[in-house]
């Protein structure tokens, strides 16, 4: 990865087009049944990542909920690790043992994709709290929905990160609904940055559809974290395309209102800006997005070639090792299972 003040845009461009084309067919596998569990698409907010991953360095940590894919495509994971999760398979990057909700990528330092809504930003903070124990010139992302912002652990997480001064950026991506309940049904203030002035934490809002704007603010903050650290919070306006996941069919806003938004694409956007610059053609879009269309469809088919993870990892990553060996349920012979039962009393028993 270049520095940040040369990440190429066109490059960026490239990446956004990647996660779109892959939320796309991963839209489509699961609908041929292929992808289990529950499925979370990022169509719609890939400046959001995309902008952040162009204003940081490899070692700084990232951590998300449950939209995962994108993040930890822009991090650096394969899209053949990626859809092989999404496929259960141990060619994953979880190794097939966390699906579509639990991405997570060590090497790259992506750190989850996590299900449970807000359960991730305390993790953050102790991600962000080893930084400063260990005199580490490093950042966390913490990346969470408007939804998260209600919950307790919320809350807790922004007090510590504020009374230890840790280096976080809490970055909220708000899609403007909460599963299928508007933001202004389910919070009281106008705006959701405000949540971060009452623990004393600097933030502002972002236009979350601007790649450039995305890049420079958190580039801006990231700065400020690394000559001094302190927690900050950034309020990123964007909107998602699709449902809050595959079962859903966002009835609950109108064609209008979709049709608005996907005229302000982050994608359609960052092409014409380039575009005007002289910095891209007409032709060399449709390469990249020619490109991004092959990786995703290789990766498809490097998922369905990939082995199933072997049925005695069940229990891994779940308990300490060898914490099973002596107290693992012994599956009973059914012939001892019967002995074991006393018979029901006889119907014409007195």
């Amino acid at each position: 990865m270049h520095p940040v003040e040369q990440r190429d845009e066109v490059e960026m461009l490239s990446l956004m087009l990647l996660i779109r084309r892959f939320e796309e067919r991963a839209s489509q596998q699961y609908q041929a049944q292929k992808i289990g569990g529950f499925c979370h698409l990022y169509i719609g907010q890939e400046a959001v990542v995309t902008g952040a991953i162009a204003a940081v360095r490899n070692d700084d940590y990232i951590i998300t909920a449950y939209r995962d894919h994108a993040h930890a495509l822009a991090r650096g994971t394969s899209a053949d690790a990626c859809m092989a999760e999404l496929f259960g398979k141990k060619t994953g990057c979880s190794r097939g043992l966390g699906g579509s909700m639990h991405f997570f990528d060590k090497q790259h330092h992506m750190y989850g994709g996590h299900a449970i809504v807000a359960a991730h930003i305390p993790l953050a903070v102790g991600l962000a709290f080893a930084i400063k124990y260990r005199g580490e010139d490093r950042v966390t992302l913490c990346f969470f929905g408007d939804g998260a912002i209600n919950q307790g652990a919320f809350h807790e997480a922004l007090n510590l990160a504020a009374l230890y001064r840790l280096p976080i950026v809490f970055i909220c991506e708000n899609n403007l609904f909460a599963m299928g309940t508007s933001v202004q049904r389910s919070t009281s203030l106008r705006q959701i940055v405000d949540r971060a002035e009452g623990y004393d934490i600097p933030g502002e809002i972002v236009d979350g559809m601007n790649f450039r704007e995305v890049r420079d603010k958190v580039a801006e903050v990231v700065d400020s974290i690394r000559k001094e650290p302190h927690p900050a919070f950034l309020e990123m306006r964007t909107y998602r395309y699709r449902g809050h996941s595959m079962s859903d069919p966002a009835s609950y806003r109108t064609k209008q209102e979709l049709e608005k938004y996907r005229l302000d694409d982050p994608i359609t956007r960052l092409r014409a800006q380039l575009t005007r610059e002289g910095k891209l053609t007409n032709e060399q879009f449709d390469l990249l997005d020619k490109r991004a269309k092959e990786t995703v469809l290789a990766a498809v088919k490097f998922a369905e070639k990939s082995p199933q993870p072997p049925l005695d990892t069940l229990y891994d990553y779940t308990y300490a090792n060898g914490a099973m060996e002596q107290d693992r349920p012994r599956p009973v012979e059914p012939a001892q299972e019967r002995r074991e039962v006393a018979p029901f009393p006889s119907t014409n028993s007195p």
